[in-house]
């Protein structure tokens, strides 16, 4: 199990508006900022191939400390972390880390811990309790923790990814997603 909570291995996260746009690849901007369900923009762009969720990992973890403090979490507090490809066929788009704390896990959102290889937008978006809060952008390189896990099935390694992230709520109970972009996105066009 790898730990998270040494700083200088995160990637620096931005409010979107303090991020410069000539600093990110024109083609990956429209993904960073849009509003609506990824999933839903993911299975749309996909055409003619299979979207579909493979799941990396999932278990208690120490969320990373940008991620502790994003969730209002003491540090050394465990939280179920769940990571995932989101593919185009056979190939990786988007790699999802979704931090859960315990105290999200309770009524109506304990089948949070239970999705399997279903699409967590899918569930966030269809919950009418869903409030989203701001969105924060990163360029992730080699060498941090995020982008190993993010890269570590592709074939030819970036020299870096970009990333977003908001922090969710449900019913008022907080949950992290992050949403690195991977080389392949958007190849097969409705890029819009």
């Amino acid at each position: 199990m790898e730990h998270f909570g040494k700083h200088s291995f995160e990637p620096v996260w931005r409010p979107y508006r303090h991020v410069l746009r000539s600093g990110v690849p024109d083609r990956l901007w429209p993904w960073l900022l849009d509003a609506s369900s990824l999933t839903r923009r993911l299975i749309q762009s996909c055409a003619g191939q299979t979207f579909s969720v493979q799941v990396l990992s999932q278990g208690w973890e120490r969320p990373m400390l940008s991620e502790a403090r994003a969730l209002g979490m003491r540090q050394a507090t465990w939280a179920i972390v769940r990571q995932v490809h989101l593919l185009c066929g056979d190939t990786p788009w988007v790699f999802a880390r979704t931090v859960i704390p315990v105290k999200t896990l309770t009524g109506a959102q304990r089948h949070l811990a239970c999705l399997g290889n279903k699409p967590l937008g899918a569930v966030l978006f269809a919950d009418p309790s869903m409030q989203r809060g701001g969105v924060e952008l990163a360029r992730i390189n080699r060498g941090q923790r995020l982008f190993t896990r993010a890269t570590q099935t592709l074939e030819q390694q970036p020299a870096s990814i970009w990333g977003r992230r908001s922090v969710f709520y449900l019913s008022a109970k907080p949950l992290l997603v992050n949403e690195v972009f991977l080389p392949g996105v958007g190849e097969w066009g409705g890029q819009r």
